[in-house]
């Protein structure tokens, strides 16, 4: 039975549809910006519509309640989300104002920060900037340069820019409408303690007293950047970055710092303070241990661009489909009648497996907003618990790796659309090259891929260290001994086949074969890495020349851990459907796409054993009777994104009987 659209769209919308679907209400009251309009024109747009969307109210709902909010920090992120079916430029704008402005201001600063300014930013009176990234750091945040050096006399910090490389670059807001950044800066304190004053103040503290005087890492401050008149403040010198390849209704912007004057209280003190006489104090003794701690609550950021990817890609992969259905070419000799394209096997390879991997990574988004509601909604601080700081740092590598591969697979996905579509898809009145456009920095904001992977590796490593320090002595040696095989086996080239029950054989579409395969590689690929950088704990070792000569194993460890996170969280949502026939398609859905994520590493399978080279010919088979058995509910799966019909109402979808129809004679590229 095939299930209905609606049944499908709930199953999808999951424990925030009634967002979801007041997000798509209030879209399709918000016009399309014509592509024609000038960069000025297209900011002067987005600013509107910013405005128009403050109005509705929803931005306000991921803020506290004491503050005019609802407290759904998962319900703010969906809505992010669903924004990604219109105007990008709107989404990334919304993100700079209420994600990371307005964010930072409520998760770093205290109620001076909190009185004083949540609700004109929530209102959209109060518009902003997150100044993290500099010209010469952009994803080494811990390194930055700008400094924040406080002054006693005069009870201010001193901002300021020390070279051309701590210009803060490529500032979402700052070219145009903000007012007001939060300004990330190494902090400075100039007085020196001493003696039992110096041992009591750091008892009192929990600092190291010595620390008095020298930097204590990067913190953020809330500084003004123009006047009410739309002017630079004094020693703030604004540049604007220009045309950009995509996201040109966003006005990103450059600012340089010379020592700008900005009060104590400018601080955002939720994890550090600073007294009036100069003296540092913070809740977490560790200066690594506190930068993490700060950063990582701000990770909603990372989630909300997988999110907004997402929706990016489900958007193509709607106009693609729809295409492939209606546009006809080339006729079948038997029955003389021209064949929708998307009935081409090869049409199918290029979109379902596509669009399967992108109805897992939809799941895979749900499980991190749900997880990063639990730990940073209001009440769980209302509740006076300590943060669970092993489940954040989790929330914040699943984040990486998730934020990483879900754009990733963004940007290689609306290609793959726009070829789909031939020269159709070339044009920007059918939306498949603004969404190319805008859609391509997703890949490098809110943390470059590459190095949010080998974060997430980093984080993998240390809990594979310490899961080996507590293995028993019987256990550890089992340990050893299997790892000393593995790497004989690596060498040699000699691995045994996995055990399979007698008589069975390899079979593609058992749930429990396709997790051994994904957490085999996975975890074989983690070990390896690992034996490959224990030399460099030994002493004297060239411990960067070690990490970098792995640096392709780590990545690869990383990413097929996060293949892993995907297919379970894929399983776990079918799981929660209510209804049998959406659960029965979700199956066929799942088996595609890890099947696909199989196919993509079948060499790595095949080279070390874990298939044989017929097996893997069986997945290739698998996958192409798979495209088969889904392409009659392709429409329904890209009707299921629940996209409003305005924003992907296009000459590319128009009824096909305005074209001519005609069969030409010389072979056209189909597409």
């Amino acid at each position: 039975m095939t299930p209905t659209v609606d049944a499908l769209r709930s199953t999808l919308d999951g424990r925030w549809a009634d967002v979801r679907s007041s997000v798509r209400e209030q879209m399709s009251r918000f016009r399309p910006v014509d592509p024609d309009l000038s960069r000025e024109e297209y900011r002067a747009k987005v600013l509107e519509l910013v405005h128009e969307l403050a109005a509705t109210g929803q931005p306000h709902t991921g803020f506290s309640p004491d503050h005019g909010g609802k407290g759904d920090v998962g319900g703010v992120v969906t809505a992010f989300q669903a924004l990604g079916y219109g105007d990008l430029s709107l989404l990334v704008k919304a993100g700079v104002q209420w994600g990371l402005f307005g964010g930072a201001v409520q998760v770093l600063g205290t109620e001076r920060h909190h009185g004083r300014y949540l609700r004109q930013i929530m209102d959209g009176e109060l518009l902003g900037c997150f100044a993290m990234t500099e010209t010469g750091h952009g994803s080494d945040v811990q390194h930055l340069r700008t400094t924040a050096t406080y002054d006693p006399a005069t009870e201010e910090f001193v901002i300021d820019t020390p070279e051309p490389g701590a210009r803060k670059d490529y500032i979402g807001n700052a070219a145009r409408d903000g007012r007001m950044a939060v300004v990330f800066a190494q902090l400075v304190t100039r007085v020196e303690a001493h003696g039992a004053d110096a041992r009591s103040a750091g008892a009192s503290h929990g600092v190291d007293a010595r620390s008095a005087g020298a930097s204590h890492g990067v913190h953020a401050f809330l500084v003004p950047i123009r006047d009410d008149a739309g002017a630079a403040m004094p020693g703030i010198e604004i540049g604007d970055c220009g045309h950009k390849a995509g996201l040109n209704g966003v006005d990103n912007g450059r600012l340089t710092f010379r020592s700008v004057r900005v009060p104590r209280e400018a601080l955002l003190n939720r994890f550090a303070d600073v007294s009036a006489d100069g003296t540092y104090s913070s809740s977490i003794e560790n200066e690594g241990r506190r930068f993490f701690t700060m950063l990582g609550t701000l990770v909603r950021g990372r989630i909300s661009v997988a999110g907004g990817a997402g929706s990016a890609a489900q958007k193509a992969l709607a106009l693609a489909v729809r295409y492939g259905e209606r546009r006809r070419q080339f006729a079948d000799p038997g029955t003389g009648q021209e064949t929708a394209i998307l009935d081409y096997r090869a049409h199918q390879r290029k979109l379902l497996p596509a669009l399967a991997t992108t109805y897992a990574l939809q799941f895979a988004q749900d499980d991190l907003v749900a997880e990063m509601h639990r730990l940073q909604a209001p009440q769980a601080d209302q509740q006076g618990a300590r943060p669970d700081e092993r489940a954040q740092r989790d929330l914040e590598s699943r984040a990486a790796g998730v934020k990483a591969i879900g754009t990733w697979h963004a940007t290689h996905t609306i290609q793959t659309c726009r070829e789909a579509c031939g020269g159709a898809g070339y044009l920007s009145e059918n939306l498949l090259p603004q969404l190319k456009a805008d859609t391509d920095v997703f890949t490098t904001f809110e943390g470059d891929n590459t190095v949010l992977l080998q974060l997430l590796a980093k984080n993998l490593l240390s809990n594979y260290g310490k899961g080996v320090q507590k293995l028993s002595p019987l256990g550890l040696a089992r340990f050893l001994g299997g790892q000393a095989l593995d790497a004989a086996a690596e060498r040699t080239g000699v691995n045994k086949l996995p055990r399979r029950i007698p008589g069975r054989g390899f079979r593609p579409r058992d749930r429990a074969e396709q997790r051994r395969l994904l957490a085999d590689r996975a975890e074989h690929l983690l070990a390896g890495v690992a034996r490959r950088l224990r030399p460099a704990l030994k002493k004297g070792a060239d411990q960067f020349g070690i990490f970098n000569a792995a640096q392709d194993h780590l990545l690869d460890a990383a990413r097929a851990h996060v293949d892993v996170l995907v297919f379970d969280a894929f399983v776990a949502g079918i799981g929660r459907a209510a209804d049998p026939a959406v659960k029965a398609l979700l199956e066929t859905v799942c088996d595609l796409h890890a099947l696909a994520t199989i196919e993509r590493d079948r060499a790595w399978y095949l080279e070390h054993g874990r298939l044989t080279a017929a097996e893997t010919r069986s997945v290739v088979a698998a996958v192409n009777a798979l495209c088969a058995e889904l392409r009659p509910h392709a429409r329904l799966l890209v009707d299921g994104f629940g996209i409003p019909e305005g924003w992907i109402a296009c000459p590319l979808l128009e009824d096909p009987a305005a074209e001519s129809g005609a069969t030409t004679s010389v072979p056209e590229m189909v597409g």
